[in-house]
């Protein structure tokens, strides 16, 4: 029997365990000069390279050119909620909003603080499941200066896998829980911003990925920390950054190129997550509220029909070795986060576990 843990947490999430112990290796003594990662200055010459190499692997994995600019940002994606429409609108500007889960609502409710957001809720019901209206139908403004979507939403199991196609608009995307999963056509995008707790690293960055040309677009209200212009100018060190996460997405850049890049782990990520719907799909134990043309790839979301069980599986879960399962408490139930780093081995454990629970409980 696998005895091994296996971590299913949304975020700080699971990393490589192959950078975990190359970080472990090199934490005291970092690349044989006396001291750890994390007390080395961020303008020397051996943070310079780490700098380096993590905006090439990037640039490689997304094939992003020099048309864009790539920002390692501070606060999260929260941060942007708020710096993205102070660095491109005024207070009389209106920009659309997509809502298409929690996480996109809540980037909506920031917005109003700076602009006036386009509310459009694209969510429908058919047969009981959460399914999201083809893009053509989206109800957009005219005089929206943007578009703001969340291609995966974390918490509601949610994901939009079709790719914008809008002409004369400025479209921005928040890949938090879904870049470096799947393929994407960067040129489709003129802002794209993943916080880094869920694909890419430790907590602590979040990455901005913007066409330079809308980086004259700045208001001078704007706080320093928060300004493209200003974080572009000073290379992303305007002050002191978070220098172990920056460290930690290097090599994971590393690992996902040395693995065979997004292609293989769209190729995992599809076969994994297809595993744990079908075992959900072909239960009457367990069910899921998402339609299967907007199932999310990198969280999926369960409940159980008797929800008296809720806390016995959780907690035979744990004993098994299978971690942080618990939904989120929005929406309740459970939730399987399984971004690049989860092996295939941890979703056919959990199946096995989930056919197992069915058997003794049902």
């Amino acid at each position: 029997m696998d005895k091994k843990i296996y971590n299913f947490s949304a975020g700080p999430a699971m990393l490589p365990e192959e950078v975990l112990q190359k970080v472990k290796k090199s934490f005291l003594n970092w690349n044989k000069i006396g001291a750890s990662i994390i007390e080395i200055s961020h303008r020397s010459p051996e943070f310079h390279i780490i700098i380096q190499n993590a905006e090439q692997y990037l640039r490689e994995l997304l094939s992003i050119s020099d048309e864009y600019a790539i920002l390692f940002c501070q606060g999260g994606a929260r941060g942007q909620f708020s710096a993205i429409p102070m660095n491109l609108l005024n207070q009389l500007n209106c920009a659309d909003y997509i809502d298409s889960g929690y996480w996109s609502y809540q980037a909506m409710l920031e917005a109003k603080k700076y602009c006036f957001p386009n509310h459009i809720n694209v969510k429908k019901y058919v047969n009981g499941k959460v399914m999201i209206l083809k893009m053509e139908k989206w109800l957009l403004h005219t005089h929206a200066n943007y578009i703001h979507y969340c291609p995966n939403e974390t918490i509601d199991g949610v994901a939009i896998h079709e790719e914008p196609n809008f002409k004369d608009k400025i479209i921005i995307g928040d890949f938090s829980s879904s870049l470096l999963s799947r393929n994407i056509n960067v040129n489709k995008y003129d802002l794209i911003y993943a916080s880094a707790q869920k694909n890419l690293g430790p907590a602590g960055i979040t990455i901005v990925i913007i066409k330079k040309k809308i980086l004259k677009y700045s208001n001078p209200y704007i706080p320093s920390i928060l300004n493209y212009k200003n974080i572009f100018a000073s290379h992303s060190m305007f002050n002191t950054p978070v220098t172990f996460s920056w460290y930690v997405i290097s090599l994971v850049l590393q690992w996902v190129k040395k693995k065979g890049g997004i292609n293989f782990f769209e190729k995992l990520n599809y076969k994994k997550s297809k595993l744990l719907y079908q075992t959900i799909d072909n239960s009457n134990f367990y069910f899921n509220t998402v339609h299967p043309n907007n199932r999310s790839h990198m969280n999926v979301t369960f409940y159980l029909k008797d929800q008296n069980l809720n806390h016995l599986f959780l907690s035979k879960a744990n004993e098994s070795g299978l971690i942080f399962l618990k939904g989120h408490k929005v929406i309740g139930g459970f939730r399987a986060s399984i971004y690049n780093a989860m092996p295939l081995s941890g979703v056919k454990k959990l199946t096995a576990f989930m056919k197992d629970f069915e058997y003794k409980f049902r």
